[in-house]
This record gives C-alpha cells, structure tokens and sequence, in this order.
C-alpha cells in the first residue's frame, strides 16, 4: 500500500493530481493537438521477435487502471500537469526502488501551447520536493534525448546533473536512440527546489546559476509557494518510463 498516495501538488496556477477515467476527452484533445510535436520523442513498442504478435496498444481506461495499481503499489507516482484549470501535459515519476537504491526516475510532456511558461520546470521543482521530502527517496534521474533541447532546458533551469551518455537506451519514435541522463540526490537540494526555482524566476539566482529565468513573452510570475493539498476521489497518471502512449 502506498501512503503517499493519491495526492495533490499546487503551485499558484499549476496543479499535478492523479489522472481519472473522465481525463479521457482532454487528454485525447491534448495529444491530439500535440501529435506532431511529441512524436520524436514518444515511447513507442521494438517489433516482436520471429513469429511473434506485436503487443497491442492500450486503450486510455487502460492506461488509467494500470497506472493506479502501479501508483498504489508504490511504484509510481503518475501525474496529469494542469494549467489554469486546464490538463497541459503529464509528468511520472516511475521506477521506484526502495532498499539501498531509494530512487526513481522522471519523464514528462507539456502541450506546445503553454511551453515556455515556466509550467514543466515547475511541476519537476514540485515532484522533486514531494519525492524528497516527503516520499524519503535519495535520487531523481532523468533521461532525455541529446536532440531534445527544450527537455534538457527544463533540468538545466532545476540544476539537474549531467551524468553522460547512455547509447541506444529507449526504443522511442521507432528505433532504440541514445539519451542523456541527468541526475539530482537529496544532499543537492537540502533546500527546496520549487523555492530555488522562483528566486531563479523572479532574479534572485542562486551562487552559479546564469541569473533571471525569462521563459518568453507572456511569462506569468508565480508568487504561491508549493503545498500538498488533500486528493480527489480518483487516481492514476501517465505512462511510464517505456510505457507506449495509449490509443488516442
């Protein structure tokens, strides 16, 4: 059983809750919109050995069920991103080890039509604090494709660690492609990261950092300070690391 589950974390106008059945219209609208934009670097399913069937994509209540047994087994925490009231993306911390690991590993999307906002690096600040410190864990790892600029943006901004190369890791977008791996443990943030990233936002960089965030024109400030918030009566989240996306 998992006592850290299901759960809410708000920051100003950005929400990560656990999905419900009832997401489906919004998150088919969402993918669909983004279509284009995510395939490069969507987790898709390597062809089946000799006299094999290919696995079938899930359907989205599937994706859904699966998603809440994993984040009830503590396994996962998958999260829907919501901006202003509205469902912009996903974010899943998967992969949890306990033992002498205590770590897990992050993936996300964001639409393209709220990129730039400072939402995803907000909702990793959130996650990365509630993994921390309230969940106990050690480390955060996160995998991105070298050609993904705007991703690797995103852990830069937090002072994730670049720890090298991993060839041919992920079968994503029809091939196995190489990603980087980027890395934070407990000791590297014993202060809070959302609270890092807002003094980053608002100018009051951190000793080494490269100053004032400026995520583009349109930028909204957020002033509210994280908080975990009692949950909804549902929940589950996105796919996992390597967990194809479900049928539109």
């Amino acid at each position: 059983m998992n006592h850290h589950w299901p759960v809410e974390l708000v920051d100003g106008d950005i929400v990560l809750r656990p999905i419900r059945q009832r997401d489906h219209r919004s998150w088919r609208e969402a993918n669909h919109r983004n279509r284009e934009w995510l395939r490069p670097w969507e987790a898709t399913v390597p062809p089946p050995p000799p006299g094999h069937l290919a696995p079938r994509r899930p359907t989205f209540r599937q994706m859904v069920r699966h998603l809440r047994v994993e984040a009830h087994a503590g396994r996962m925490f998958p999260f829907v991103v919501e901006y202003r009231g509205r469902l912009v993306g996903q974010l899943t911390v998967a992969g949890v080890a306990w033992g002498s690991m205590c770590s897990a590993h992050i993936g996300y999307w964001i639409d393209r039509e709220v990129a730039g906002r400072g939402v995803m690096p907000t909702a990793v600040a959130l996650v990365t604090d509630f993994c921390f410190r309230t969940v106990g864990l050690h480390r955060l790892e996160i995998c991105i494709r070298p050609e993904n600029g705007p991703s690797r943006r995103v852990v830069e901004k937090l002072g994730y660690r670049e720890e090298g190369l991993r060839p041919r890791y992920l079968h994503i977008d029809g091939d196995w492609r190489d990603h980087l791996i980027f890395a934070l443990t407990a000791e590297e943030a014993p202060e809070s990261l959302l609270e890092r990233w807002h003094g980053r936002r608002s100018g009051g960089a951190a000793p080494g950092s490269a100053g004032p965030e400026r995520d583009g024109p349109g930028r909204e400030a957020v002033s509210s300070a994280g908080r975990v918030v009692p949950p909804p009566a549902e929940g589950a989240g996105k796919p996992g690391f390597g967990f194809p996306a479900p049928q539109k």
